[in-house]
């Protein structure tokens, strides 16, 4: 789905284990060096599985010599993140991130002006070189002040779940009510712009639809962000319910012309606005962003192969990685017992770790901890439901006028296969007020793109295609013009 193979990926967000490792031994013909040498902003690129990561360390000095940082993730759009130590010892730095788990270990290079050393996660380990200097991402759809619209934070209130969650509403300054629509993220914990690899699609989309004369709301994901509740033991069908409480909040604004209230899903987003629009009237309308047409199973079988394959995998390796996953997804799907289910799939778990090559497994790190990791993701509630789950017999159940979309180079939800079953349940559930939309070139993000592998992401500047914009906008306001 959206943030890839749950249980294969998601470094600096992912759950992970901090240990205590030692720093790399000093140079001994190196003389030390003050602290204060290693002040100011540091960046370094971690390679993981494929996907480039670019990462800087903020380092401040305090008036008693103490040092502190910050860590960015510029290609996850994350800023800020807090870190809880920070070392200096001659001319070895250690910079501890509770917060995510992690730990940087390096040896500053006078000669050199580098910091050579490891990141070290979730019981894995990547070298990471560090030079001076910051990471600077043009972004150029993003929206710059002063806006032509009105934009305000405000908390949607979620009665069955009993939980509130915080959002953005922009809307027109002039005029209304307006039509609306509510943004449904993809799969992992999003915060309200759904922000990936230094990109905001949501902020874009939601720009240029409230120019349009569109209200929107984006919300953070339950327990993300600002928004309270559980996000670790929330499933889809939890996430459907948060849906339908942002049209419930919007349909109780003077502002929203009733009747014209829709959903707008990305990824699992797609898989949401469906569910929701079968259990609300109040859905006048879904667009599905790289929707699906397939069991979580079959999606991960297609997405492995076609992300494997980008990266230059052979036939022979992605048929071991497919036997792999065919193993473990059926203890999933067959042991419903979490502690059960992890003494049958660490064996699995073990036996594809010792197959890996020397490099691989330096990279990993402790197997133990790996393969703990990997258990701990697919039993988890969410990837218990994505697994099975059948979208099928839910779209055959929409009534409502249905926009779908995809890109022909997503090689996450692949194209093709997912619009086509889309437009077959459709047709079979009578619903005949519906368009299909394949647009040439883009990947999985709706951007513009050469190969449609993740690890473009973050590289390209663009957030999302003018003309994927611009058949958005064109299709609601097509749609709710005939609604009475």
């Amino acid at each position: 789905m959206r943030r890839m193979s749950r249980y294969l990926y998601g470094l600096l967000t992912g759950a992970g284990i901090l240990l205590a490792f030692g720093l790399p031994a000093p140079a001994a013909w190196q003389q030390p060096v003050p602290a204060s040498a290693v002040t100011g902003s540091w960046q370094g690129t971690l390679k993981v599985m494929g996907t480039e990561l670019r990462l800087v360390f903020r380092i401040s000095q305090a008036a008693d010599g103490a040092l502190t940082a910050l860590l960015d993730s510029p290609d996850q759009g994350a800023r800020d993140i807090p870190t809880s130590k920070v070392i200096w010892d001659g001319d070895s730095l250690q910079i501890e991130a509770a917060l995510i788990r992690g730990l940087f270990a390096g040896v500053y290079r006078s000669d050199s002006l580098l910091i050579s050393g490891h990141w070290k996660q979730g019981g894995m380990s990547f070298p990471l070189i560090l030079k001076r200097g910051e990471v600077t991402l043009r972004r150029p759809q993003e929206p710059v002040p002063p806006l032509p619209y009105s934009s305000e934070e405000v908390t949607v209130h979620n009665a069955a779940a009993g939980i509130d969650l915080a959002g953005t509403l922009t809307r027109p300054a002039q005029g209304g009510p307006f039509p609306a629509v509510v943004l449904i993220t993809g799969s992992g914990p999003q915060d309200r712009d759904e922000s990936l690899m230094g990109h905001r699609p949501f902020l874009v989309l939601a720009d240029y639809l409230t120019r349009r004369g569109i209200a929107v709301l984006r919300m953070d994901d339950r327990g993300i962000g600002k928004s309270k509740g559980n996000f670790a033991t929330a499933t889809t069908l939890d996430f459907a319910q948060d849906a339908l409480s942002g049209v419930a909040y919007l349909k109780s604004l003077s502002i929203i012309r009733p009747g014209r209230i829709g959903l707008i899903g990305h990824s699992e987003g797609g898989i949401i606005a469906p569910m929701a629009a079968t259990r609300s009237k109040d859905v006048a309308f879904i667009i599905l962003m790289a929707g699906t047409g397939m069991t979580g199973e079959e999606i991960l079988y297609r997405q492995a192969e076609l992300i494997s394959r980008a990266g230059g995998a052979s036939a022979a390796e992605i048929a071991k990685e497919r036997a792999v996953q065919h193993d473990l997804f059926t203890v999933v799907k067959s042991e419903k017992v979490d502690s059960l289910a992890a003494a049958r799939l660490r064996p699995i778990l073990l036996e594809a770790v010792a197959t890996l090559g020397d490099a691989e497994k330096q990279a990993m790190g402790p197997a133990d901890a790996y393969v703990q990791g990997q258990i701990r993701q697919i039993t988890s509630p969410w990837f218990r439901f994505f697994l099975t789950y059948d979208p099928l017999p839910v779209l055959r159940k929409v009534k409502c006028p249905v926009l779908a979309l995809g890109g022909a180079l997503d090689l996450q939800v692949p194209p093709l296969e997912n619009l086509q079953a889309i437009e077959r349940a459709l047709q079979e559930g009578g619903n005949h007020q519906y368009t299909v939309q394949l647009f040439p070139g883009l990947n999985h993000l709706f951007q513009n793109a050469v190969t449609g592998a993740p690890t473009e992401y973050g590289k390209i500047e663009e957030t999302l295609a003018p003309a994927a914009l611009s058949c958005m906008g064109d299709w609601i306001l097509a749609r709710t013009a005939k609604i009475r």
